[in-house]
């Protein structure tokens, strides 16, 4: 875990995410990458030069109609002190059932980001955190050129001037596999989601792709996250 809160703190102080006295919402899904955002951060707030405060949120999407069970990310909240609100949801029920849509990922997160917004600005947060990784952004990348036709990636931040929020993404120089290793390591509770898309998403896809391409072609994905850095692309 070291490693990853390095890279995270690398991360903030690059691209400036947190200003003195921030409350950090972090939105917590429940699975590796969400809950390691969680550890690292409840973790640098004891050392960081700017203090902050976190709140953990989570929008359950209730796939299959049913809640799902967040009783052990309850009790990670509690032993770490940090204050911990979920808001169950239609989504599933709305994206899978009720308009059954064909590609549901886009929708599904937008929507739950609109609804981890509002939270947070509930609990009184200027900031919110996003467990997006280096892979993510490397994928992201890859996807806006081959599916859109375009050069573009998220930001590792960028301002929500309309909910007058800033959207922080603290893992971004963080690795998948370190992350999925720490996550183990640590013992950290995860929630294995039950969305009916696992396993047959784009990004999947994506990642395999890149995979197949750095046998051929070595460091292909720092390679990539390099050349967004030096072109700038959307604030990297």
């Amino acid at each position: 875990m070291q490693k990853l809160t390095g890279q995270m703190r690398a991360a903030m102080e690059r691209y400036q995410m947190i200003q003195p006295e921030d409350r950090v919402a972090v939105g917590v899904s429940g699975g590796k990458d969400s809950m390691v955002l969680l550890a690292g951060l409840a973790q640098l707030r004891r050392y960081y030069p700017v203090p902050f405060s976190l709140v953990a949120l989570t929008a359950d999407p209730c796939f299959h109609g049913e809640e799902t069970d967040y009783s052990a990310v309850q009790q990670f909240c509690e032993e770490n002190g940090i204050p911990y609100v979920i808001r169950r949801t239609r989504l599933g029920t709305l994206i899978f059932e009720e308009r059954r849509e064909s590609n549901p990922c886009s929708l599904c997160a937008r929507m739950r980001r609109g609804i981890l917004h509002d939270m947070a600005k509930e609990q009184g947060c200027a900031v919110i955190a996003l467990g997006h990784h280096f892979d993510d952004a490397v994928q992201t990348f890859l996807m806006n050129l081959f599916y859109g036709g375009r050069i573009g990636c998220f930001s590792p931040k960028s301002e929500l001037t309309r909910k007058q929020l800033l959207l922080i993404r603290p893992l971004i120089f963080c690795e998948e596999e370190d992350i999925r290793r720490a996550a183990g390591r640590c013992h950290l509770p995860i929630v294995k989601s039950t969305c009916p898309a696992n396993g047959v998403t784009a990004r999947q896809d994506t990642a395999e792709l890149l995979r197949q391409l750095e046998t051929q072609f070595p460091d292909l994905r720092k390679k990539l996250m390099g050349a967004m850095q030096r072109g700038h692309v959307d604030g990297w």
